[in-house]
């Protein structure tokens, strides 16, 4: 059988060479097994048709029955299309194709009944069916007999090589019929019995052909808990290997730099939640193995701290510290805060960058190699090459899901034994998400805002409320603040109608005219250099408003700035608008967050507004943005290298059968953890094939 679900998909009947490369560009079909696993998105009752005179305006998908009655070609060469008219005995309907013409002319017969599948339109007051499916009763296919259609995601450009969801359909059909034999299962026989699971033949085929609904949800059920627990089966292995098996350097002490700091040098008394996190850093790098924590903190909640402490833990037995973050700007900001907190201690901090000069990079690089810079920050420029540590202990990452695993990992090459890792984010995961994506890590989150911090106040105006916000920008100026301001695009565009910063910063600059008010622009398309220049203006204060794309979401601090104006904050995913709220609240004046809309916006982009108005706590908001987006779309979620692919599964709905699954997964491992008993072959194997080599089960993300 495996023979038959790893051929290529061009062997297929009905494929072919040209279908094959638009398969595999388009949907990554590339074999039999593929296809299998390529799954419907929704379902079609084939046994319920419309009359043209009931026909719902809003539906997506419906069935017609009738004939064509007029067929003719409109138009001039360049801009054709095919028109006919679609008779029942209860009305007529107008269908519309631009593409396929004259294929279309040869195949369309008048007076010849037809079944229709499409989505009803209006134009000019009458419904049209633009590209619907067509098909005559005389030849309608049977195929596998199922009431339920299957409907298939296509691309545009699929639909066009006439490879649409009824060709999918046709194709899963041809793949079926061609089996040679049971598809073997993936789970072992006792567990089957004992969870009463359909088999994963009879599940995959009712998920292409439903033999009714109970049998569907069976299917679906069976398909959804595999796929989360060989996830949590994946990801609770490399825990436990890491844990037992991967040793890491001991830090027997917390001594001299550590004490000095914490007598000396702390800027503000730890929160309770920054307290129980450096207890947990201090217990892992005591144990003897190797370290690897996620810390979750919102914005502003201390997180640097926190990793500024562990790495003088470090120091304190023998060994160097790196922080290492994604961009130049993040970089030099983490430099210059290490360098405020610690002050006159005598602890050795360097930056090292792209732009880091080769006569202060080869003396770095040196010091480096002899022990004596103790602390080193930077970009992913740390990994390279030449960027050699006498003896790294501790690496930590911020902004992780920012870099590539490859990135990641080059860190574990600076020395022997892996060091300690801590990674940071002010990204907050949604449980769900966490117990995925991070599953192999052990989680900290610090949950409170220091002393002294104010509650960002989040408010919410319409465009015609523009001057109310303009004068309230000035007074804050005035004030001797600063000011954000976001645009969700750089240049226009004609598909939509929402700001861009081209035209927001000729409006703000009439609003805000020079040399009364100086003003700064950041986007994605300006050269390393010019954003360093426009953002060390604002930084120091030559600059008043800093208008901006989304470059500034993460990690600008500004403590001076206290107002973020977020244009079309409709735009914006929930996450997104969050992270943005973060830049002010930096000090300990007032913070505000505006957000503007035009009156009239979709009622998702209604929910995340009121969502954001509701609540500062970022976990809340991370699950709402969950519910409201799905994993796919959440900003920062998707990792590079990431070996899970939830095909059906969605942590934003199967939150339980998650958290059921995982405990499945501890309960099979803690019985067989290298599923090494006949019994669990079928797992080992499927896990091997899917997601990772028989030599080990892989390290942290």
């Amino acid at each position: 059988m495996d023979h038959y679900l790893e051929q290529p998909i061009k062997f297929l009947p009905g494929v072919g060479p040209r279908r094959s490369e638009m398969l595999g560009k388009s949907l990554e079909i590339r074999s039999f097994r593929d296809l299998l696993f390529y799954f419907p998105y929704k379902y079609l009752d084939r046994t319920r048709f419309y009359q043209i005179r009931d026909i719902p305006t809003d539906a997506a998908y419906i069935q017609l029955r009738g004939k064509i009655t007029r067929i003719e070609k409109i138009g001039t060469s360049s801009h054709e299309r095919l028109v006919a008219d679609f008779t029942d005995e209860t009305g007529t309907v107008l269908l519309v194709f631009f593409k396929g013409i004259r294929y279309l002319q040869q195949t369309l017969h008048l007076q010849t009944e037809y079944i229709l599948l499409g989505k009803p339109g209006i134009f000019n007051g009458k419904i049209n069916f633009v590209h619907p499916e067509l098909e005559e009763v005389s030849h309608a296919e049977t195929s596998i007999a199922s009431s339920l259609q299957a409907m298939y995601n296509t691309s545009e450009k699929m639909k066009e090589g006439f490879l649409n969801s009824k060709a999918i359909l046709k194709l899963q059909t041809t793949l079926w019929r061609g089996m040679p034999g049971r598809i073997p299962e993936t789970l072992s026989d006792s567990l089957v019995k004992r969870l009463r699971l359909m088999s994963l033949h009879d599940a995959l085929f009712n998920i292409h052909f439903p033999q009714s609904i109970e049998y569907l949800h069976k299917a679906e059920y069976r398909i959804k808990l595999e796929e989360l627990l060989f996830t949590q089966l994946d990801i609770l292995h490399q825990k436990k290997n890491r844990e037992t098996k991967t040793k890491g350097f001991l830090f027997k002490k917390v001594g001299n730099i550590f004490n000095t700091f914490y007598q000396n040098r702390l800027p503000f008394e730890l929160t309770n939640a920054q307290k129980k996190v450096i207890r947990e850093i201090r217990q892992d790098t005591g144990t003897g193995h190797q370290m690897n924590r996620l810390l979750q903190g919102d914005v502003g909640s201390g997180k640097t701290l926190v990793a500024l402490m562990s790495m003088l833990i470090a120091l304190d037995n023998g060994y160097q510290a790196c922080l290492m973050c994604p961009t130049e700007i993040l970089a030099q900001q983490h430099y210059q805060t290490l360098r405020n907190f610690l002050g006159d201690m005598d602890v050795q901090v360097e930056l090292l960058t792209g732009n880091t000069p080769k006569s202060k990079r080869k003396t770095m690089m040196e010091r480096l190699r002899n022990g004596s810079l103790q602390i080193l920050t930077g970009t992913h420029a740390l990994i390279e090459e030449p960027v050699q540590f006498a003896n790294l202990g501790l690496a930590v990452i911020d902004e992780q899901h920012r870099f590539g695993v490859a990135q990641r990992a080059g860190l574990w090459n600076k020395n022997v034994t892996p060091p300690h890792v801590l990674v940071m984010t002010a990204t907050p995961i949604p449980r769900t998400l966490a117990m995925t994506l991070y599953g192999d890590l052990d989680v900290s989150v610090i949950d409170e805002l220091p002393a002294g911090r104010k509650a960002i106040q989040t408010v919410h105006y319409y465009d015609s409320q523009r001057l109310k916000m303009h004068g309230f920008v000035r007074r804050q100026i005035k004030e001797g603040r600063q000011v954000y301001m976001v645009f969700p695009l750089i240049d226009e565009s004609d598909k939509v109608e929402y700001k861009d910063l081209t035209m927001g910063f000729n409006h703000v600059m009439d609003v805000f005219p020079p040399p009364e008010y100086s003003i700064s622009v950041l986007h994605g398309q300006m050269k390393p250099e010019e954003k360093e220049r426009e953002m060390k203006r604002f930084v120091q204060g030559q600059t008043q408003i800093l208008l901006a794309t989304t470059v500034i979401e993460v990690g600008v601090d500004v403590p001076n700035a206290t107002v973020m104006v977020i244009e079309n904050a409709e735009r914006f995913g929930l996450s997104q608008l969050h992270q943005l709220r973060g830049r002010v609240g930096r000090g300990s004046d007032q913070s505000y967050c505006i957000l503007m809309t035009p009156y009239k916006i979709s009622e998702d982009g209604r929910k995340r507004i009121q969502a954001l108005l509701a609540t500062s706590d970022g976990f809340e908001i991370s699950e709402t943005d969950l519910k409201l987006r799905g994993p796919g779309e959440l900003e920062g979620t998707r990792q590079s290298g990431q070996a899970f692919d939830l095909k059906l599964a969605n942590l934003a709905k199967d939150g339980i059968l998650l958290q059921y699954a995982r405990n499945l997964a501890e309960e099979i491992l803690s019985e067989d953890p290298e599923l090494s008993s006949p019994e669990n072959k079928p797992l080992r194997k499927e896990l091997i094939r899917n997601h990772y080599t028989t030599e080990h089960w892989g390290m942290i993300s």
